[in-house]
């Protein structure tokens, strides 16, 4: 008798891994998940194959190669729900970074053979070419936030991830603000909270991991920064990290270069 479970997918494009990772560190709600869902495809933890269509397709990494921009069209047709997992999926990711100058001279500067390099101009989200359900960020994604939003698909439901900033996970902690206390420039006021505040609890500033939060004022971020003592070249430079494609971010690094 064929399962009467809801298929779920896991693919990769071009990514570190780091996001599917996090759906392995889950360890024992994986177990509780593998009984809710029959996991058809996810080759970073099993060799088995079962053919689409899927219920629920996770999909890690940015489009970067033409045959990734084929690829994706194809899981699209096949996925009844796509979710995008990780700063590469949701923003292009730190690679990115090419997308700020001429393809061919990172190759030739980067590559002994540069005639074997295959690759789109551009590193751009998932988003920019098929339609997505939802988009998970973070780099790599919290685990918490990756089983809310299991669970929220599985029972038909909008899943509740915080759309403010890091700055309101930090004052829910009681973490003293490195920038106000120490004048360490901190990305926290613009960045869409979900880590946990790890980087402040560490005493080092946030580099926006899970990329701008829903209405970002980097303008005044930016401003705060230069009052710090950072010239434009490291206010541009704070904005192009793993998020740096995400427009937002995009735009102010632009206005500083």
């Amino acid at each position: 008798m064929a399962s009467q479970r809801p298929k779920l997918a896991v693919w990769k494009f071009s990514s570190c891994d780091g996001c599917q990772l996090s759906l392995l560190d889950c360890e024992d709600e994986l177990l509780a998940l593998a009984g809710a869902v029959e996991i058809a495809y996810f080759l970073e933890a099993s060799r088995a194959e079962i053919a689409g269509p899927y219920d629920l397709s996770l999909v890690e990494g940015s489009i970067t190669t033409p045959h990734e921009a084929e690829r994706i069209r194809r899981v699209r047709a096949q996925s009844r729900t796509l979710i995008t997992i990780g700063a590469c999926a949701t923003a292009g990711g730190i690679q990115a970074l090419k997308n700020l100058r001429p393809v061919d001279e990172w190759i030739q500067a980067v590559y002994a053979h540069p005639e074997y390099i295959d690759t789109l101009a551009t590193s751009t989200p998932i988003q920019d070419h098929v339609r997505v359900d939802f988009e998970l960020r973070g780099c790599p994604i919290d685990r918490h936030q990756l089983l809310e939003v299991l669970n929220a698909t599985l029972n038909s439901r909008r899943p509740n991830i915080p759309s403010y900033s890091q700055c309101v996970e930090c004052k829910r902690a009681g973490t003293v603000c490195v920038m106000v206390a120490e004048g360490r420039p901190c990305l926290g006021p613009v960045t869409q909270a979900g880590c946990g505040n790890l980087c402040p609890t560490c005493d080092r500033g946030c580099y926006g991991c899970f990329g701008p939060m829903e209405t970002p004022n980097t303008a005044a971020l930016s401003a705060r920064f230069q009052a710090l003592g950072m010239d434009p070249r490291g206010v541009r430079h704070a904005y192009r990290l793993f998020n740096a494609n995400a427009p937002a971010f995009r735009e102010e690094s632009r206005r500083h270069g």
